[in-house]
């Protein structure tokens, strides 16, 4: 299987959960390579409309709302494009969901999924293309992070982020989406 019809295939996998919404940018309405990921290659939902958030561009919000969702015992499936736009919802991810646990018996359960932008066959800048894993990694304490460098690990990944009491940041690599 390819990387793009593993994610698909883990995408499937969470939908499949009844407490999972699926919530971000590009969730209801095509705009970004992510929402191919949330149906099939004939066009048809993986993910149902009923499970989608549509957020506008308010990351920081996006993520404390996330967050509270999972208070509430959904599983949100926070989705960001770019892992660029990442950056301006670590307030909420580094000092809020991820220290919960620590100051409290609340295991709020966030999936985030995140990308590193494709560079092939468009470069589409600095702005958009950075890696900042291992940034993430050193800030969070609670939260696994986990970076999706090969088909073969992905549905293992969001399986076990979906079962894990632990919040999980999971990074793709838009530049396997084609591969």
């Amino acid at each position: 299987m390819s990387y793009f019809e593993e994610i698909r295939k883990a995408m499937k996998l969470l939908a499949e959960d009844d407490r999972t919404l699926f919530v971000g940018q590009s969730v209801c309405y095509p705009g970004h390579a992510l929402y191919k990921t949330l149906q099939d290659e004939d066009g048809k939902f993986l993910v149902l409309m009923e499970q989608r958030i549509e957020m506008p561009v308010i990351e920081d919000f996006q993520m404390g709302c996330c967050t509270g969702l999972a208070l509430m015992g959904y599983i949100p499936v926070c989705i960001f494009p770019r892992m660029d736009f990442l950056l301006l919802a670590a307030n909420q991810l580094v000092t809020h969901l991820d220290k919960i646990p620590l100051q409290s018996d609340f295991r709020p359960k966030v999936i985030i999924r995140t990308a590193v932008g494709a560079t092939i066959p468009l470069n589409s800048g600095w702005q958009h293309t950075s890696n900042h894993t291992k940034a993430f990694r050193e800030m969070l304490r609670t939260v696994r992070v986990a970076e999706l460098t090969d088909a073969g690990q992905i549905v293992s990944t969001y399986r076990r982020a979906l079962v894990d009491e632990y919040s999980y940041l999971i990074v793709e690599h838009q530049n396997f989406y084609n591969s």
